[in-house]
């Protein structure tokens, strides 16, 4: 079955970077957009970043020249490189994948992974 995994996060003091990353798993794989989102306690999820099977990149103005995410279409990985970071861009950062199981979906759906914790203090 279709499973994310997302690693690299971490604590880093203000003005550092961090790396994520996001592997996806599974068989007979159609992959469109892959998205990076964000969540605080009491708060909705906040797209971060987004890039289509092309490689076309949209980001939240928020980290809007600070934030660049990338993808390997051979590997099925997304990376999210966050540099300047902020206190405010504290979250759990999560992947999200919108995938189609060749040969056993019709229509593609939205794949979650597990999220993983960015923290940045001094």
């Amino acid at each position: 079955q279709v499973q994310l995994v997302e690693s690299g996060g971490g604590l880093v003091q203000p003005g550092g970077s961090l790396r994520l990353s996001c592997a996806v798993s599974g068989r007979r794989l159609d992959i469109n957009t892959m998205t990076w989102y964000r969540q605080v306690p009491g708060k909705e999820r906040e797209l971060v970043a987004a890039v289509t099977s092309g490689g076309s990149a949209n980001y939240a103005d928020s980290v809007k020249g600070r934030f660049t995410i990338s993808r390997d279409n051979i590997k099925n990985t997304v990376d999210l490189q966050m540099n300047s970071l902020k206190p405010e861009d504290t979250a759990v950062y999560y992947c999200n994948a919108n995938i189609r199981v060749n040969g056993v979906t019709l229509s593609y759906r939205n794949y979650w992974g597990q999220g993983t914790l960015v923290t940045v203090s001094s």
